[in-house]
């Protein structure tokens, strides 16, 4: 018996998620699984999920799918802030922190979770009440930013009932170690392990002598107390404007643990993902090699070609096997790396292993059919329908 009985989906806002859908749906229809879409999103296109509110899909749902890039993947954490609900990234776009599968690995993906084959990697949230009584809460950060044309924000930390120090600042962040990588990291603060459990404060172009940022226990009690010189302030709850401060108002900042539970299948480390998408400079691998160095080598076990730079991987070419014919579906090239002609060595790297293998091949990736379009030498491989097409 499998583990699905119903999915519910969250989708980016305007990216186009309708390859992603579909790949869900065939795969729901074969096992007998429901599919659940939010009403202002799934119908605005064609397909078979079932259209309800955001109560009626948390209440349902065994699994949620973010359809989008970290942005998707904090909205639909917060959207099961609490439960035990477990949520599967999606890229759809550029690599981000918390999506664990591309399109292509979609499939598999989803047949590993029915099966019970993946392990979860719980997510604190932080938590406030704003001043107008609304309570809101955030996976990466709240921060108290400053209004252009007012004055700076000028904030009292306090910690456990005593004031520890007052920033004056154009932003106080307050992150999760989920939000050590973003705004926070902006600011100079530091990159945090997801598996680390405490709340990082920062301040961002801080005029004041001290700069640094804290690093609190969850069970320390913190205050973000608003001084009388301070101009109004927006209050950003993960990067959306939730409300506005001013002098007099007092910010009470909660952790919640466990607050999310995100799907891993142990593919990438945090750290890897860290470094690729931050471009952190100093690493023996980051950004170092020569493109002409490059080596493409077949990954069979995960069905893609891979392209490596000094040891590291710099972008994929995702394959199907249809009997004897070989699909080239999708090419992605890590951000690091875009603009050295990875993408072409790639292709061509495939077309010539199809040559010797002598396996034809239809193609789906839009790069790669570009590519067999700019050189026509590799036209003789396409199966015989699409050449003459």
């Amino acid at each position: 018996m499998g583990m699905v009985k119903v999915v519910g989906l969250v989708l980016h806002p305007r990216r186009d998620c309708g390859a992603a859908i579909d790949a869900i749906v065939r795969w729901a229809a074969s096992r007998q699984v429901t599919v659940l879409g939010l009403h202002d999103e799934i119908t605005r296109i064609d397909c078979d999920a079932v259209a309800v509110s955001a109560e009626e899909m948390v209440e349902r749902a065994g699994l949620l799918v973010s359809l989008g890039g970290d942005g998707t993947m904090l909205r639909t954490m917060r959207l099961v802030e609490g439960r035990k609900t477990p949520v599967l990234g999606v890229n759809v776009g550029r690599l981000g922190f918390l999506a664990e599968v591309d399109l292509p690995d979609l499939d598999g993906a989803l047949s590993a979770i029915d099966e019970h084959n993946f392990t979860v990697e719980s997510r604190t949230a932080v938590r406030t009440v704003l001043p107008e009584g609304k309570e809101v809460s955030a996976f990466n950060d709240i921060a108290m930013v400053r209004v252009p044309g007012d004055g700076l924000a000028h904030i009292a930390i306090n910690v456990e009932g005593s004031n520890f120090v007052r920033y004056a600042a154009d932003a106080v962040i307050v992150a999760t170690p989920t939000g050590s990588t973003a705004y926070s990291f902006s600011a100079g603060g530091p990159i945090v392990s997801p598996n680390v459990e405490g709340l990082l404060v920062s301040a961002s172009a801080a005029h004041s002598s001290f700069n640094r940022s804290l690093v609190l226990s969850p069970d320390e009690q913190l205050d973000l107390d608003v001084l009388a010189t301070s101009g109004r302030l927006a209050i950003e709850v993960d990067g959306i404007i939730q409300g506005y401060a001013g002098a007099g108002d007092t910010l009470r900042i909660t952790p919640v643990p466990a607050a999310a539970q995100v799907i891993r299948f142990g593919r990438t480390s945090f750290y890897e993902r860290a470094r690729r998408k931050l471009r952190v400079e100093g690493s023996a691998q980051v950004g170092a090699g020569d493109p002409g160095d490059a080596v493409v080598v077949d990954s069979f076990e995960q069905s893609r070609y891979e392209v490596q730079i000094g040891g590291e991987l710099a972008g994929v070419l995702h394959y199907r096997r249809h009997g004897e014919q070989i699909e080239l579906a999708h090419t992605d090239i890590d951000s690091v790396f875009e603009g050295r002609g990875l993408g072409g060595r790639l292709a061509a790297a495939a077309l010539l292993d199809a040559r010797r293998r002598g396996t034809p091949v239809s193609v789906t990736c839009p790069f790669v059919t570009g590519y067999v379009e700019r050189h026509p030498e590799y036209k003789d491989l396409l199966a015989a329908s699409e050449a003459s097409a």
